[in-house]
């Protein structure tokens, strides 16, 4: 009985954590065809051509850095944005904050004010951040970014200070250091 009871539970945990993948997916999926956003898809495959450059460069003694750097990179298992302007920034934020289930993130720095909204957040399993994920929006803009991978807020921070993928410098504002 124990047995079926945790296979149950597991099977349960597993459909939550899809489900919430499924939410994020649903909200780009709904405004993909969109022609007032603009939609930006980076695979795990080309996250890891790039780190698989990086890391040579550093094998040929071309940068000292390059090969942490690839390590780094190697760790991001996909890039998704949306973005818009001239839309409803305001109301798609909240719309997309209510497909989040809020208990599966903790907040890393939210910034509010009358004119616009800006939230980043993680989703951390197993010690680890498995997704840093960036609302905003305003009167007429709007994005969404949710950058997937297994990295530690260390990891996180590098990627902020070294390179220029979306959503760095806005994450580099309020970075969290190590638990």
């Amino acid at each position: 009985m124990k047995k079926w009871i945790s296979i149950l539970v597991l099977v349960m945990m597993a459909s939550v954590a899809q489900a919430q993948d499924d939410a994020i997916m649903k909200f780009f999926s709904k405004y993909m065809e969109n022609d007032e956003f603009s939609r930006v898809y980076i695979s795990p495959k080309m996250m890891q051509m790039a780190g698989g450059f990086l890391k040579s460069a550093a094998d040929e003694g071309e940068d000292g850095d390059a090969q942490e750097m690839g390590n780094l990179i190697s760790k991001v298992k996909g890039i998704r944005i949306l973005s818009g302007e001239k839309v409803d920034g305001k109301r798609l934020y909240e719309e997309a904050m209510g497909t989040l289930t809020q208990n599966k993130y903790e907040d890393l720095m939210d910034v509010q004010d009358k004119e616009s909204s800006l939230k980043f957040m993680v989703r951390e399993e197993n010690g680890k951040v498995v997704e840093l994920l960036m609302i905003s929006g305003s009167k007429s803009e709007f994005t969404l970014l949710s950058m997937l991978g297994n990295f530690t807020y260390q990891d996180l921070n590098m990627l902020a200070e070294n390179t220029d993928l979306p959503g760095m410098n806005e994450y580099n504002s309020g970075k969290k250091k190590d638990k």
